[in-house]
């Protein structure tokens, strides 16, 4: 049994490994190119012109789909075969509803496509990808922080990544490492003869006595140094923690701690992270649990920085708010162009999500309600009187908030953009909207970014940074969760089998279960997944192709028939 036991864990802390793998290419596969990434243009004349829209397909007003339809992208793609099979599959159409889970096969298609082929297999893995976020969910301000620290502080860290097992060595030791850090000329003499150390793990006394006298060799070149560690009763006080762990480890990643400390800038780098580790000393030795999910919430620490960094939101209060805050972000990650308006007019959303009767309607019907954009005195007339047909089976609740003095206050901001946003981006407000889970983290979205105004406010102009922001952090948590999971020995056959086998695909679905969740209870879409795997690896990096799955209306189009017709055009 424990043989058995032992075995199960060295395959773990072997096949973990793909976490950082996989987590790493769903992130290069989360990107959100512009419509239209083709070379080149189609002059008017040569645009499909659809004669499919019927009464019930879109609201008044919408013009998503036929946008959609006239861009590059779509033009390009109606003459691609693989493009073309998936067009001609009734069940795509319920697989491209979905954007966010359509980013993620597109980044990983062959194993999605095997795992489609057995639905109950999908649907556990979607539990074990569930559990797994909602540990690294349930984490709290530790993993907040540790997340915050390695982000804000990439380059002390980076190095330390490309490392795992002097990584995990530091985490599992912030405290001892710290009161090195202290002795800079003693722990760099260590750090570059780490192996001359080991023998003080267990023996601190031992290391005391030596260090005072110059006893051993390796520190004979810092005699001073050394001395004065020996006198430090506090920094022998952490390095006796353990029984001396941090010997053992400084002995077993020699090398890598000799490179660490290979120059002066390197060894500050350690020194910097060896000092935010022990600020938050738990949540790095809970990290630390396991090196590969370590080095795999390292990664994604440093691809949230990037992202925050590229906008100008590289700060602690986005830090926190997106970290907290991941699973309701990364639900709306299919959606970039949404989350953009919602940062944009936060506390205008966040106003009608104090009526979410009104706010629903609102978000289903969203084009009936843009000529409010720089006219909110008559939104205010048209709801207290139920003179919009878009209001007439809410009007009590529509009613109230025009009785709402602060909601319409916050609704007039910047001229009503708020009304002009949900009407821009209607497909996307209606998919977020369409049922009650969805709404709901639409809210808390809005709820979320009112409070945090100034962190946010970056991203009224790059939805896309957002989503992937909210991807990372969620990333984060899932590492940081399944190293909680094996630090408390609750890691079980069933995860441990997801990780070995489908590593790539469970750590996708972790950062976004609820989407999955929905494509496991969704046959149609499964059996289009099955049926097209050959198709969707050769579409895999098509760019055109990913600015179609990415696009909410597109999802309406396949429904309505539109793209099949298209196609048909096109042959």
């Amino acid at each position: 049994m424990a043989t058995a036991l032992s075995n199960n864990r060295k395959m773990f802390l072997t096949t973990a490994g793909v976490l950082v793998v996989g987590l790493g290419a769903y992130g290069l596969g989360r990107v959100y190119p512009p419509l239209g990434p083709s070379a080149g243009t189609i002059a008017p004349a040569e645009r499909y012109v659809s004669s499919q829209v019927g009464e019930g397909d879109v609201t008044l007003g919408d013009t998503s789909v036929p946008q959609l339809m006239q861009t590059d992208a779509f033009q390009v793609m109606v003459k691609d075969a693989n493009f073309r099979q998936l067009a001609n599959d009734p069940g795509f159409a319920a697989l491209a509803s979905n954007p966010a889970v359509m980013s993620a096969i597109a980044a990983n298609p062959a194993q999605f496509s095997a795992l489609a082929k057995d639905p109950a297999a999908f649907h556990s893995l979607v539990q074990q990808a569930s559990q797994l976020s909602a540990a690294g969910s349930q984490l709290g301000g530790g993993q907040n922080a540790a997340l915050a620290a390695m982000a804000q502080n990439s380059s002390a860290f980076s190095k330390l990544a490309q490392n795992p097992g002097a990584f995990s060595a530091l985490a599992g030791n912030a405290s001892a490492f710290n009161a090195l850090q202290n002795h800079p000329a003693a722990f760099s003499a260590m750090a570059q003869n780490a192996s001359a150390f080991s023998k003080y793990a267990g023996n601190v006394a031992q290391f005391k006595v030596d260090a005072a006298n110059g006893a051993n060799p390796a520190m004979s070149a810092n005699q001073a140094a050394f001395s004065k560690l020996a006198s430090d009763s506090a920094a022998l006080s952490a390095l006796s923690a353990n029984n001396g762990s941090a010997f053992s480890a400084l002995a077993s990643n020699a090398a890598a701690f000799r490179s660490l400390s290979a120059n002066s800038a390197s060894f500050r780098n350690l020194q910097v992270a060896s000092g935010l580790m022990a600020q938050n000393a738990s949540a790095f030795r809970s990290l630390a649990s396991n090196p590969s999910a370590l080095q795999a919430a390292a990664n994604s620490a440093f691809q949230l920085g990037s992202h925050l960094n590229a906008v100008g939101a590289l700060n602690a209060s986005a830090l926190s708010a997106l970290s907290a805050n991941a699973s309701a972000l990364s639900a709306l990650s299919g959606n970039p162009a949404a989350l953009a308006a919602l940062a944009g007019n936060a506390s205008a959303f966040n106003a009608l999500s104090s009526h979410p009767s009104a706010f629903a309607a609102m978000a289903q019907n969203a084009s009936a309600f843009s000529k409010y954009a720089g006219n909110v005195a008559q939104f205010k007339v048209d709801a207290a009187n139920g003179a919009n047909p878009a209001m007439s089976s809410n009007q009590a609740a529509f009613a109230k908030l025009a009785n709402d003095s602060a909601a319409l206050s916050a609704l007039s901001a910047n001229n009503g953009s708020a009304f002009s946003a949900l009407g821009a981006n209607a497909s996307a407000f209606r998919q977020l909207s369409s049922n009650a889970a969805s709404f709901r983290n639409l809210q808390s979205a809005a709820s979320m970014m009112a409070k945090n105004q100034s962190a946010f406010s970056h991203f009224a102009k790059n939805g896309s940074a957002l989503a992937n922001s909210a991807l990372a952090a969620s990333k984060f948590n899932s590492a940081a969760g399944l190293s909680a999971l094996q630090g408390q020995g609750k890691l079980n056959n069933a995860m441990l089998s997801a990780l070995q086998q489908n590593g790539a695909a469970l750590s996708a679905i972790s950062a976004n279960p609820a989407a999955f969740s929905a494509l496991a209870n969704n046959p149609a879409a499964l059996s289009a997944l099955a049926r097209n795997g050959s198709a969707f690896s050769a579409l895999s990096n098509n760019a055109n192709f990913r600015a179609l799955a990415g696009n909410p209306a597109f999802g309406a189009a396949l429904r309505y028939g539109n793209v099949a017709n298209a196609v048909n055009q096109a042959n």
